[in-house]
């Protein structure tokens, strides 16, 4: 080595932790005994950005170990002295690690995920299911049948210990095949396995522990599962928590013996137990049943066309729902390869995911944002050199805020080893939902939204911002609910929103949890009615969901969440730092994919020095207590940080001051900034008070129309002797009503409509559709309409007297006698018209369509006009009543001839009226979804 290494590698240190923290330039001095978290703030990602500079300045190979190890720069530097120069194997003419396995079928009558693994055992006992990374050319393979033999040994070693069913049982293993085996043995005990992160620093062990004691109390955990290493000091959480009896290693838990079978479980009984923080005192304990997570796997695994042939590589960590149930019990269900790496082994070299993707010809993967950026930074194209990542199906991009920018960089910088940009899937979850929430559809490109600035933040509403904006917000899209999962948009008084006007997301579905464990407070802000809150504000366009914002302002660095509140609280109670004047908010840098933690601080002191030492304890504390050093630290001026006029802090001002560059002189008297954001507040809720009132006006003037226009339709079209005069004044009445409701129906038809003898199907997409059909089509029609509608005592004498038909839905015998009445409608020459999909849903998309209408058209030889009508599920939604201003476009295409009378004909005209009608309808393909028709 050379002579200058040791200032050579200094160099390197010094400008790593200046471009992180300029606030340490002129404060810190860089030393080899310089500590990475108390003196140079280094968290994780820090460090091990500063380990690959140093490969590729040194050109050597670090061992990952030295990432969670290092504490110091002279631990890093007697690493480089002793390395030796990086010889590790390319990809050029490696044959794919992964053997082709015979296709499977997936367990589709499982209730449980006992179930899922006790059936693979059964079918395909030594199939490979697992493949551990333990280091460079170094995996362990674990069989189905493998991972049941361990797992009933794990779970004699619980009951023999008494475990008693339902008791919950943390899992703080690290990941290689313990952590797998650990979370079947506790279900097969009968146990609820509790994920929580090991300590990612041996010298933190202790500190670590104490804080997840706080999980541990919430779970009321009986036993915890540790590594070996950590048995002595996990004992000491014996002492802090209530209720735990154990502390128990993988290996001392084998001693036991072995079970035949599992403990008996049913579809509701709890299989998991996630919390969404582990560094907050307050931590939610997700309580998720076997029947959620095989919901979500499900619908997840239709989504992505999933299959036993598939190959999962992740990198993910297990106690994080992505890693933990869309990698691991995703791929177990559907009999897929899971290739499982280490976070650590990432952090120390992105590329090896990349390397293992294209290894393993893997067809899934998945990461935060974050990992995006990483690669784009650190990935030398030596490092992939034949690295071929074309057989990807998708990336799932989620768990944080996905970046316009980084997705496209990331594409941009690999598309010279296969990688498309129909490959990158934004996707929305959250643990209150298992995993998954919203996805994009399979093969399609991220759709990037412009939208105007002042529109959102001032009026709630993402409208497209015009070319050449250079102040327009770009969010990504998440794709649309997964298969029977639902979410909508309301505002603050619980209402819907129309499309694209933000306000909270809210969701439900099978895969939704029934509520936090034994929190109560919690449990009642989650819960509207029948409806659960994520916490965040989004819009919905053309049926894919945008999210904005985190509703309370958390926190995500590097994958983890952070709550201001205990940043906060942390600094405020620093000598020198004005308490309750301390605001911490994230914000995006403009050149880094990931966002940066900020804290504002008041303070009094005006000396250089005792400011800049403040800062450094400020920086200090954060990292000790949070393991998460601040990007920035500013110390302000009494009266900086932005409150409300009852004292709360307004972070969302803070993040636009911090933003828009810190004042550089004293603020104006406390009196004026109380009286200015008083004013401030009392003209934002004079607006929505406003809006709300227009809102309400309009929807009473709405009803009122919609009651006089009725009260004068009925009696005159039950009175009217001929059925082209009532048609007549039908469309009369819904032109008049639609255009003094200021929705007057645009038409755009391909061709004209035939006068008699033909077959007319629409989407059904609001309570207006019959209405606005019968108002842009001239003429008489035959409705299709449900049974039941004929027995109510206003609609049946109305209905009858407009010719419709009526079908009996759930009554096969009665579907052939009303089959048969439309069929002989239709050979008499009757226009009528049907709605295939035969329900409405509050969900925007087109849902499948039945045979009925198209086999009746096949058999009577008259064409098909396929219709549709957009904009009316805005206006007036499925099961709500609720009218909103809209614009309805109704689109008539060409019609369509079946060629035969067969069955066969049938099916084929339907599936190409619908593909027209899907091409001019704007909203999601749900042929997947299946909606009970009972009480709709």
């Amino acid at each position: 080595m050379e002579r200058d290494v040791p200032a050579r590698f200094l160099a390197i240190v010094r400008d790593l932790v200046w471009e992180l923290h300029p606030h340490l330039r002129r404060s810190t001095p860089v030393g080899l005994d310089s500590d990475f978290d108390r003196d140079l703030a280094l968290d994780s990602l820090g460090r091990a950005e500063l380990i690959l500079r140093l490969d590729k300045a040194f050109k050597v190979r670090l061992p990952d170990h030295l990432l969670s190890e290092a504490g110091t720069p002279r631990d890093l530097l007697a690493a480089v002295l002793a390395a030796r120069p990086d010889r590790r194997a390319m990809l050029e003419g490696v044959a794919a690690a992964a053997v082709a396995l015979p296709e499977i079928a997936a367990p589709a009558t499982a209730e449980t995920v006992i179930d899922v693994l006790e059936h693979h055992v059964s079918a395909h006992g030594d199939r490979p299911h697992l493949r551990v990374w333990h280091g460079e050319g170094v995996e362990s393979c674990l069989t189905y049948r493998d991972l049941r033999r361990e797992c009933a040994r794990i779970a004699a070693g619980l009951l023999d210990h008494g475990l008693a069913a339902g008791d919950r049982v943390a899992i703080m293993l690290p990941t290689d095949a313990t952590f797998f085996e650990a979370f079947f043995g506790v279900l097969y005990a009968g146990g609820i396995p509790v994920p929580v992160y090991p300590p990612f620093r041996r010298a933190q062990v202790e500190e670590h522990l104490r804080r997840q004691a706080g999980i541990l109390r919430n779970a009321e955990a009986a036993f915890l599962v540790v590594a070996p290493e950590l048995r002595n000091v996990g004992s000491l959480l014996v002492g802090l928590t209530e209720h735990l009896r154990r502390v128990a290693t993988v290996a001392g838990l084998r001693r036991a013996g072995s079970i035949d079978h599992p403990v008996p479980a049913g579809p509701q009984t709890v299989a998991l137990m996630q919390y969404t923080s582990g560094s907050t005192g307050d931590p939610k304990g997700v309580v998720l049943t076997h029947a959620n997570l095989l919901a979500n796997i499900r619908a997840m695994g239709e989504v992505l066309e999933a299959g036993s042939s598939d190959v999962f590589v992740s990198w993910l960590p297990l106690y994080h729902d992505m890693g933990l149930i869309g990698a691991w019990l995703g791929s177990l269900y559907y009999g897929a390869l899971a290739i499982i790496m280490p976070p650590l082994a990432f952090l120390a070299d992105p590329a090896r995911w990349l390397r293992a993707i294209g290894q393993y010809r893997a067809t899934l993967s998945a990461a935060p944002n974050f990992a995006f950026e990483l690669c784009c930074r650190n990935v030398r194209d030596e490092d992939v050199r034949g690295l071929d990542l074309s057989s990807l199906k998708m990336i799932v991009n989620g768990a944080e805020p996905v970046s316009p920018s980084t997705i496209a960089r990331f594409t941009e910088r690999f598309a010279q080893y296969g990688f498309r940009p129909q490959m990158m899937g934004p996707v929305y979850g959250l643990a209150e939902n298992s995993v998954g929430l919203a996805f994009p559809p399979l093969g399609r490109a991220p759709i990037v939204d412009r939208i105007g600035r002042l529109a959102l933040s001032r009026d709630g509403v993402a409208m497209p911002a015009p070319p050449g904006d250079r102040t327009a917000l770009e969010f990504v899209a998440c794709g649309v609910p997964i298969p029977r999962h639902e979410v909508r948009i309301v505002d603050e008084s619980g209402r819907e929103v129309a499309e694209r006007t933000e306000g909270r997301l809210q969701f439900k579905g099978p895969s939704a949890t029934a509520g936090y464990f034994r929190n109560d407070e919690k449990n009642r802000a989650l819960f509207d009615g029948e409806w659960l809150e994520t916490g965040d504000r989004a819009y919905v366009a053309s049926g894919d969901i945008y999210i904005t914002g985190r509703i309370k302002d958390m926190i995500i660095k590097a994958g983890r969440h952070i709550y201001p509140h205990e940043i906060e609280e942390l600094v405020g109670g620093i000598e020198g730092v004005r308490k309750g004047c301390v605001v911490a908010f994230p914000t995006m840098g403009a050149d880094r994919g990931t966002e940066r933690l900020v804290v504002l601080a008041e303070t009094r002191i005006v000396d250089e020095a005792a400011r800049q030492a403040l800062k450094q304890k400020i920086a200090e504390t954060c990292t000790t207590v949070l393991e998460v050093p601040p990007d920035d630290v500013e110390l302000v001026a009494p009266r900086t940080v932005p409150k409300t006029s009852s004292g709360k802090i307004r972070r969302s001002a803070a993040r636009a001051l911090y933003e828009s560059g810190l004042p550089t002189q004293r603020e104006r008297s406390l009196w004026w900034q109380v009286a200015w954001l008083t004013m401030s507040g009392l003209g934002n809720r004079m607006r929505r008070a406003r809006r709300w009132l227009i809102e309400a006006i309009y929807a009473g003037y709405w009803w009122i129309l919609l009651v006089m226009t009725a009260c004068l339709v009925w009696p005159t079209v039950v009175a009217l002797p001929r059925l082209e005069w009532r048609y007549r004044l039908i469309r009369m009445a819904g032109h008049a009503f639609l255009r003094a409701t200021g929705a007057p129906p645009r038409v755009d038809a391909e061709a004209e409509i035939p006068s008699t003898g033909i077959m007319i199907v629409a989407n059904h997409a609001s309570y207006l559709d019959s209405l606005v059909i019968a108002t842009v089509i001239p003429g008489p029609l035959s409705f299709v309409a449900k049974e039941e509608l004929a027995r109510q005592w206003i609609a049946g004498p109305f209905l009858r007297r407009i010719a419709t038909l009526f079908v009996r839905r759930i009554d096969p015998r009665g579907g052939v006698e009303d089959t048969q009445r439309q069929l002989e409608a239709a050979r008499a020459g009757a226009r009528i018209v049907s709605f295939p999909e035969g329900t409405l849903t509050r969900r925007p998309g087109l849902l499948g369509f039945r045979l009925g209408a198209f086999l009746v058209a096949a058999q009577a030889g008259v064409p098909v006009l396929p219709v549709t009508v957009r904009g009316t599920r805005s206006i007036l939604r499925g099961g709500q009543w609720f009218p909103r201003r809209g614009e309805i476009v109704v689109h008539i295409g060409k019609a369509m001839l079946a060629q035969g009378g067969d069955f066969a004909a049938a099916v084929q005209l339907r599936d190409q009226v619908r593909a027209a009608m899907l091409e001019h309808y704007g909203e999601p393909d749900l042929a997947r979804e299946r909606i009970s028709l009972d009480g709709m």
